[in-house]
């Protein structure tokens, strides 16, 4: 089964925005940030949209029609101010040093109006969290907690780095970083319900609500 029809995978609730919204997207020039093999872009140009594939390692982006634009979130991006109409950065926002300075990058290029579709880890939810109590690590019982063995990449050069799941962000993070770089939240995306966190619901609930009764 390909990622895109695979409830599993991101890139299957990625395609069901995309195609449900196939009115707005035709015609339109998409950022696809990181890019990676291609399966987002080709997505795009099924359902019409005008999609610039960009990434770190451009070698791996494997659709045959399209150039992937080498891009480092860190630097200047190679594309002007206000001439695109969206951005779709797909698990990448955790992979960011800066992620305050990648919204407003995005936000730079693009056009008033436009869109920035952010997927990311749920970092927010309570497998999440008491993974991380149990073991500094937010992937619960299926990886270890961020480290420099398996969480740092270099290009064969060594001039680019790319960064694992080091800084994985929750949705209250995203929320203001979001605002601070002048964009609107339109709305928060939910995938699937993970079992472990259903089940723990019950449990933590009272403790949560009282804790944020008392913050706020």
């Amino acid at each position: 089964m390909n990622h895109e029809d695979n409830p599993k995978s991101i890139k299957y609730y990625v395609k069901r925005f995309i195609l449900g919204k196939k009115d707005w997207f035709k015609g339109k020039s998409i950022v696809d940030f990181p890019a990676g093999n291609g399966i987002t872009t080709r997505i795009l140009q099924d359902a019409g949209a005008e999609p610039i594939p960009c990434d770190l390692f451009p070698e791996y982006f494997k659709v045959d029609d399209l150039k992937c634009i080498k891009m480092d979130i860190n630097e200047e991006l190679p594309i002007k101010r206000q001439s695109v109409d969206g951005v779709i950065c797909q698990e990448g926002i955790e992979h960011f040093t800066d992620q305050l300075k990648a919204f407003q990058s995005f936000n730079k290029i693009t056009r008033t109006g436009g869109m920035l579709l952010i997927t990311t880890p749920n970092y927010s939810n309570i497998r999440a969290k008491l993974s991380y109590l149990l073991g500094e690590s937010e992937r619960f019982n299926s990886m270890l907690a961020p480290n420099e063995l398996d969480s740092i990449w270099m290009s064969s050069g060594g001039a680019e780095i790319y960064y694992g799941h080091i800084f994985l962000i929750g949705i209250q993070k995203l929320r203001t970083l979001g605002k601070l770089a002048g964009y609107k939240i339109k709305k928060v995306h939910f995938t699937r319900a993970k079992s472990t966190s259903v089940l723990l619901l019950p449990f933590f609930y009272p403790f949560i609500y009282i804790s944020n009764l008392l913050a706020y």
